[in-house]
């Protein structure tokens, strides 16, 4: 318990503004409401940048943080071990930011996912964009993804590519399978991140993540 504990609190159980704000971006296009369950929520920030969509939040993950939002519903699991703790059909959204990278089979987290949304409802993923320039220039450095360096570890288990989300969609018959990115890189070499204009314009190659995002058929 406390390895697993140590491993879910080595990110902060945070993910950064761009990932939040284009999830939020994406449900709001898709017009997702309802009832959200947030798997592997960290400190559940994601409820506040949905702003009033959610008629319901549920925050999913191994510990609980204390900035977990007061009034919010908070479920404790080992994402490796356990089912999501919920019914089949149980949400509108079931989305998991930053959380499919951490965990040894990530194939059974997108099972979950689908298992949990009900029909039509919507599944939202994303991880870090492994064929992003600064990505690929440290796997030819260093020989590894740039968010799977000995720092990530164990927390960063296991790098996805977009095709790799995509194919598990697929899988899990998922329909209106979409791929988004951030538009918000950081330059190699540097501190400093692409000007947005520019990322937006190239997204693929100058994101740090991406996220993928279907309906339940």
């Amino acid at each position: 318990m406390k390895d697993l504990e140590a491993r879910a609190r080595q990110s902060g159980g945070t993910s950064n503004e761009a990932i939040l704000a284009t999830a939020a971006a994406i449900l709001a296009e898709r017009g997702a409401t309802g009832v959200v369950v947030d798997v592997g929520c960290g400190a559940g920030r994601l409820r506040a940048a949905l702003g009033n969509r959610p008629s319901r939040y549920v925050g999913v993950d191994a510990v609980r943080y204390d900035e977990f939002p007061a009034g919010a519903e908070f479920l404790r699991a080992d994402l490796d071990r356990d089912d999501v703790p919920l019914d089949d059909n149980a949400a509108d959204v079931a989305i998991a930011l930053e959380t499919i990278e951490h965990l040894e089979n990530p194939r059974r987290l997108m099972r979950e996912l689908t298992r949990i949304a009900r029909p039509g409802g919507t599944i939202l993923v994303s991880t870090p964009n492994q064929v992003s320039l600064l990505s690929l220039l440290t796997v030819v450095t260093r020989h590894r993804f740039t968010a799977f360096q000995d720092r990530d570890y164990p927390a960063h288990r296991t790098a996805l590519l977009e095709v790799d989300l995509r194919r598990m969609a697929e899988e899990c018959r998922l329909v209106r399978i979409e791929t988004k990115f951030t538009a918000r890189g950081r330059v190699p070499l540097v501190a400093a991140h692409y000007p947005h204009w520019l990322a937006r314009r190239f997204p693929r190659a100058l994101s740090d993540n991406v996220l993928l995002v279907g309906q339940k058929a």
